[in-house]
């Protein structure tokens, strides 16, 4: 974080709305990247970002420059996104109809069906983690969060946060085993 930024988050801080913007500006992409790989929706991952700004603003009286704003920000916004993920798992516990999923051979579909196909097999394979797995991956592979920042950001120890990123990799290793045989 330079100097500049922590002089941004200061005044922010003290109720400068015009420095507070200045962070949304800064980093609501990458925050949004964070939500909406969680998340599967653009619709869903902007709501999550508008909240996570919200909570931020009503929070960074609390941030003491420790550990990096980013980070602060992601914690935030992965915990905003696997609250949603939460109340939508209980929300989809009362509803009976499971979607129906077509087996293709891999090897009769045309290069660019079998491109989609995989890349919506790997969607699938990636909500079937759980939240905490998914976002330890989401946070190490795509956003390339350090072990110790992804420990920080899902409130886990460092040892629990390598053992989390390592289960999500073998379970999407055995999901996408069968695509890559093919």
């Amino acid at each position: 974080m330079g100097e500049a930024e922590q002089k941004t988050i200061s005044a922010a801080a003290r109720g400068d709305r015009m420095a507070f913007r200045q962070l949304v500006l800064d980093h609501s992409r990458a925050m949004f990247r964070v939500a909406w790989r969680l998340c599967n929706d653009e619709a869903i991952a902007e709501d999550i970002v508008q909240e996570s700004f919200i909570k931020a603003w009503q929070k960074i009286g609390d941030f003491r420059m420790q550990s990096s704003f980013r980070s602060w920000l992601h914690r935030i916004t992965v915990n905003s996104a696997m609250d949603y993920l939460r109340k939508q798992s209980r929300r989809d516990q009362f509803e009976t109809e499971e979607p129906a999923f077509e087996t293709t051979d891999m090897a009769e579909l045309p290069r660019t069906d079998r491109q989609i196909d995989i890349q919506a097999q790997a969607g699938a394979a990636m909500q079937s983690l759980s939240e905490t797995e998914r976002a330890a991956l989401m946070l190490r592979h795509h956003e390339g969060h350090s072990i110790r920042e992804i420990a920080q950001i899902l409130d886990l120890t460092n040892d629990a946060s390598k053992q989390t990123i390592f289960r999500a990799v073998q379970k999407m290793r055995i999901a996408l085993q069968p695509l890559v045989s093919t």
